[in-house]
């Protein structure tokens, strides 16, 4: 079964860090580029980062350019989303999913709430 199962996002302060987790299973993840989304409440999906088969290039939306840094470990057939000096517009759900024609079902999504 091809799916996304992400995880890490929970509760932080203005400033804080986490760090998101997007395990795939079905398929070898190592064969495609990945991204990493973000949706909030009555928007689409934005693209937050993309990270080529190899770990790089990368790609970096400007809202989280310097404070973001994706990476994958395609042994594990994971990719990560390492979140710093999080920001109350960082309040989102994170999903992941391939840069490809392709492209497997939207996983649960992890939510990040950044809160005072």
């Amino acid at each position: 079964q091809v799916r996304f199962v992400e995880s890490g996002g929970g509760l932080v302060q203005p400033g804080g860090s986490l760090t998101l987790s997007c395990a795939a299973s079905g398929f070898t993840l190592a064969t495609y580029v990945m991204n990493w989304y973000r949706q909030v409440p009555g928007k689409g999906r934005d693209l937050v980062a993309r990270i080529s088969q190899a770990g790089t290039p990368t790609y970096y939306a400007d809202s989280v350019k310097g404070r973001f840094t994706i990476s994958r470990d395609n042994a594990k057939n994971t990719i990560y989303l390492q979140m710093n000096s999080l920001k109350l517009d960082d309040t989102a759900v994170y999903y992941c999913n391939t840069d490809s024609t392709w492209r497997p079902s939207w996983g649960q999504g992890t939510r990040v709430t950044v809160s005072s």
